[in-house]
C-alpha cells in the first residue's frame, strides 16, 4: 500500500538522498511523477517549492512518469540531461539549470503524452468558479501577470497549459510553481515579499528564471475544474496606459488553434472543442503598462454577470 505524506516532512538532506537514490513518488495533480536526481539544485528547488505538495512511499507506489536530471561531464565542465524512462529528448544544458530543465521536462511529458486532453499553449486562471485563459507569445508578460493575479486571490490551474476536456469543455487544474523570467523576478519577489521562489537560473536560452510557489489554495483546490469565460490575449508595454478591446471570436480560433500541443491528434473533435470555448467566453485584446491597472482591469472583468 502507498503512503501519502507532505514533502516538507523530508528535510532537504533526506530529499536530496532519496532523489540521488530511488527517487521520490511526487503528486503534481493530476499526476503522479517519478522523480530522480543527484544534482543538489534539483532537490533545493523541489524542497522550496513542493513542500505542500504529497510524496508517496510503499511497494504500491504508481506514477504516470519516470524522469531524472542527471549529470554528466563533458569538454571540461558539468552539464546536465533530462531523461524519462531513459530516454532523452533534449541537448544537455548547464548543471545551474538543472531545476529549471526538470520543470520543462515535466511541462513536455504532459504536452507530448497525455492526449485525453485537448492540451493549448496557455495559462488558466479562476474566480467565481469561471476560468480566464491567457494565450500569449514568449515577452508578452504572461506569467507576470498570471502570477499577480494569484497572488491577487485568482486561483492557478497551470501557468503553461489548458488541458481542456473535449468532452465537457472544462480545464482539469495543473498547478505548478510560476516560471518567471529576468525583471519579472525582482517585480514579483518586491509585490509579494510572502511567496517562497526557487533557486536561480542564469544565462538560460530563456535569460535569469526562477520559479514561484503556487498558492495554498490552488493546490488545495486541484481537482476542481473549471469552465473557460473569457480568452484574454495579454500584452505588456512599458509606459502603456491600459486598453483592451474585443478580440475577434474567429481569430482567437485560429490562435488558439495555433497554440494547441496535440490538435492534430483530436482532428474534428479538437477543433469543434475549441470553436464552442470560443463560442462560450468573450475575447479581449489586454494592453498594459502596470500590472495594477492590469488587476483592476480582470476584477472588474469578474465582477461583469
Amino acid at each position: 500500500m502507498s503512503l501519502a505524506n507532505r514533502l516538507h516532512a523530508l528535510t532537504l538532506p533526506e530529499l536530496a538522498h532519496r532523489l540521488a537514490g530511488g527517487g521520490i513518488y511526487l503528486r503534481v495533480p493530476p499526476f503522479v511523477m517519478h522523480i530522480q536526481s543527484p544534482i543538489p539544485v534539483v532537490a533545493q528547488g523541489l524542497h522550496a517549492l513542493y513542500g505542500h505538495h504529497e510524496w508517496l512511499e510503499g511497494q504500491d507506489a504508481f506514477a504516470d512518469f519516470h524522469v531524472a536530471v542527471v549529470g554528466r561531464r563533458r569538454a571540461f565542465k558539468s552539464v546536465c540531461l533530462f531523461e524519462m524512462d531513459g530516454f532523452q529528448p533534449f541537448t544537455p544544458l548547464a548543471i545551474g539549470e538543472a531545476f529549471a530543465f526538470l520543470e520543462w521536462g515535466m511541462n513536455w511529458c504532459v504536452t507530448s503524452h497525455c492526449h485525453n486532453w485537448l492540451t493549448v499553449h496557455s495559462a488558466v486562471l479562476e474566480k467565481g468558479g469561471r476560468a480566464v485563459l491567457l494565450p500569449a507569445p514568449p515577452g508578452s508578460g504572461k506569467s507576470t501577470l498570471c502570477a499577480a493575479l494569484m497572488q491577487h486571490g485568482w486561483r492557478l490551474l497551470s501557468d503553461e497549459m489548458a488541458l481542456l476536456d473535449p468532452l465537457t469543455g472544462e480545464v482539469t487544474p495543473a498547478p505548478r510553481p510560476v516560471s518567471l523570467k529576468n525583471e519579472s523576478i525582482a517585480v514579483m519577489r518586491e509585490r509579494s515579499p510572502q511567496a517562497r521562489f526557487g533557486p536561480v537560473a542564469h544565462d538560460t536560452l530563456k535569460g535569469t528564471v526562477a520559479h514561484m510557489q503556487v498558492s495554498a489554495r490552488s493546490l488545495d483546490e486541484a481537482h476542481v475544474p473549471a469552465l473557460p469565460a473569457w480568452v484574454v490575449f495579454p500584452q505588456f508595454k512599458r509606459g502603456a496606459s491600459l486598453s483592451a478591446l474585443e478580440h475577434p471570436r474567429s481569430q482567437a480560433l485560429v490562435e488558439l488553434a495555433s497554440n494547441s500541443f496535440n490538435h492534430h491528434v483530436h482532428g474534428s473533435a479538437g477543433f469543434e472543442a475549441l470553436a464552442q470555448l470560443i463560442e462560450r467566453c468573450a475575447c479581449h485584446d489586454l494592453e498594459y503598462g502596470s500590472l495594477d491597472d492590469a488587476l483592476e482591469w480582470f476584477d472588474a472583468l469578474e465582477a461583469q454577470a
